[in-house]
């Protein structure tokens, strides 16, 4: 009983150590600019957001190394960031390029990185319906089949304490 308790502790603990030492993923980053989409084909919009400015923060873009030139960033209500739009030419070349964003008030200087590629990147596909998967919750709850689960639950637990009992008082199995 105490070998089984150590090992369930031991593997608790791993666990959540292991969680522990693993940051959050993060779609982009709070301090610099954040592209929508950060990889797009030629001819399309792109939607730049930046929380650096500050509240109420104004900010000049620059998209001029992806050849789209300056654009404007405003700030947005209630988010306390500034956006802006631009569109990517349509004779790009593919590749990696750093728009840059320049605060008005702090002039602080901010980047991303766009990636231009010539295929479009697959658009996500969200599934709709329920999943095929038999009686389950999709069909709403029926109270006697509940009951049958809790009830086969509850003896198969009792069943296992006693097992444990008599073997720990070395009745013999």
């Amino acid at each position: 009983m105490r070998r089984t308790a150590r090992l369930l502790t031991g593997t608790a603990l791993a666990v959540a150590a292991a969680g522990l030492g693993t940051a959050p993923a993060s779609g982009g980053d709070a301090t610099g600019l954040e592209l929508y989409p950060s990889s797009v084909v030629p001819g399309r919009q792109v939607t730049v957001n930046s929380a650096a400015c500050g509240e109420g923060g104004t900010a000049a873009g620059d998209a001029g190394a992806v050849g789209a030139g300056a654009f404007p960033l405003a700030p947005t209500t209630g988010e306390g960031e500034a956006t802006g739009r631009f569109r990517v030419p349509p004779s790009a070349q593919p590749g990696t390029y750093e728009i840059v964003a320049n605060c008005a008030r702090s002039g602080r200087r901010v980047t991303g990185d766009l990636v231009v590629t010539l295929t479009a990147p697959r658009e996500q596909v969200y599934p709709r319906g329920s999943v095929k998967t038999g009686v389950g919750g999709a069909l709403g709850p029926d109270p006697v089949q509940t009951a049958a689960g809790v009830a086969a639950l509850a003896v198969a637990a009792a069943g296992g304490t006693w097992l444990l009992h008599r073997r720990a008082r070395g009745d013999g199995i």
